[in-house]
């Protein structure tokens, strides 16, 4: 697409000149491939009319939701992004040209959390109905539904996706619990089966999961900012991070490679952590709570997002909300890019594999996919 931009030149007249006097533009002379835009008492501002080509960073945008947005993902091939929110109906969308495939119809509340396997044949799904389901990917049937005494409200395939985990809510007298299941060979009879493992967790309910390296542990974040690794084998505690965070953590990501993995919090700030050791690394600070973060997987790069509580919104502008995504260097803690788009919080960010496009679901309702221009790539910091 071409565009015309205009390059300013100011160009200084005496003021003893000028002083208090009309200029009279038609009375200046200037040379054909120049035309006056404006005029001041103390300079005459002339614009030099150019044309070049611009790539424009234009989103998708992908609305088929029609409450707000709980989570989205990308397969990993990145060709499927797979979407859920509170209208009990998660989505999968071409991430190319947001074109939606279907829906997963079957829950009967909010779908707070879903996960694709490696292979993109099965999804699991975590909804406030007290189920767990599993899907099949490609033609939309439920494979299994898990009841639960509360809300599910996390749920992850390991890596070789040969097992799931997902968690429970502390509600309704029941205390919150992590369950890990085999679904190599999943079928209807899987909500009958005893889990693999059940871990109670006593002290606070978990809000956020991971699978560690080579599925031997499991990276949990909990609603009094804790952080701590549970050893699947043996259904024990073994790391803690202590008081890293002081708010509910809202989303944990891993990096490309998994020896590390960023927080969101709603202390108002993300962090970096070490996946083994749960050293807290690095930390970016905002100015309002954190819903989700996303590392890069090309770059030195983190990407965060959020704003002011839902039940806010409507009493605040836009640009007052701060709903933008921010992007941060990984390693200098350094803020040197905001975007903007949603009009109610981020509640979801997720990078493309192979780190050209991002993709965000806020409050609104909406899921936008964004590719990056040539100067995304080309900003270096020094």
């Amino acid at each position: 697409m071409y565009v015309h931009m205009f390059i300013k030149f100011n160009i200084r007249v005496a003021l003893a000149t000028l002083a208090n006097d009309f200029i009279n533009i038609d009375e200046l002379a200037f040379p054909f491939d120049y035309f006056v835009c404006c005029v001041d008492v103390a300079e005459v501002i002339v614009f030099s009319q150019l044309t070049f080509h611009l790539n424009k960073m234009r989103p998708l945008m992908l609305q088929g939701h029609e409450r707000s947005i709980t989570q989205i993902k990308y397969n990993r091939e990145g060709d499927l992004l797979f979407s859920s929110s509170k209208d009990q109906k998660p989505n999968v969308w071409y991430s190319l040209n947001g074109e939606r495939l279907g829906t997963y119809d079957g829950h009967q509340g909010t779908v707070w959390c879903l996960d694709v396997d490696w292979e993109s044949r099965k999804l699991i799904t975590a909804g406030a109905d007290m189920t767990a389901k599993l899907w099949d990917v490609e033609y939309g049937t439920v494979i299994a539904s898990i009841p639960t005494k509360s809300s599910v409200r996390t749920c992850n395939f390991s890596f070789s996706g040969n097992q799931a985990a997902y968690s429970t809510d502390k509600a309704m007298g029941q205390s919150c619990e992590l369950f890990i299941i085999d679904v190599r060979n999943a079928d209807s009879t899987l909500s009958e089966q005893t889990p693999t493992l059940r871990i109670p967790m006593t002290e606070s309910k978990i809000t956020s999961m991971l699978w560690g390296p080579l599925d031997e542990t499991i990276i949990t974040g909990h609603d009094n900012g804790n952080i701590s690794i549970w050893d699947v084998r043996k259904g024990q505690k073994v790391v803690d991070s202590g008081t890293d965070h002081t708010a509910v953590i809202n989303d944990m990501q891993l990096s490309k490679d998994g020896t590390m993995f960023v927080t969101a919090s709603k202390d108002t700030t993300a962090k970096l952590f070490d996946s083994e050791t749960l050293m807290c690394l690095k930390t970016y600070k905002t100015e309002r709570p954190v819903n989700s973060a996303a590392i890069s997987p090309i770059l030195d790069h983190v990407v965060l997002g959020g704003g002011q509580d839902a039940m806010e919104v409507t009493t605040t502008s836009t640009k007052a909300g701060k709903f933008d995504s921010r992007f941060f260097h990984l390693i200098y803690e350094e803020e040197f890019a905001r975007l903007k788009g949603h009009f109610g919080p981020i509640n979801s960010l997720a990078f493309h594999p192979d780190g050209k496009s991002y993709a965000s679901g806020g409050e609104d309702g909406f899921v936008r996919v964004q590719t990056f221009d040539s100067t995304y790539f080309e900003n270096i910091f020094e």
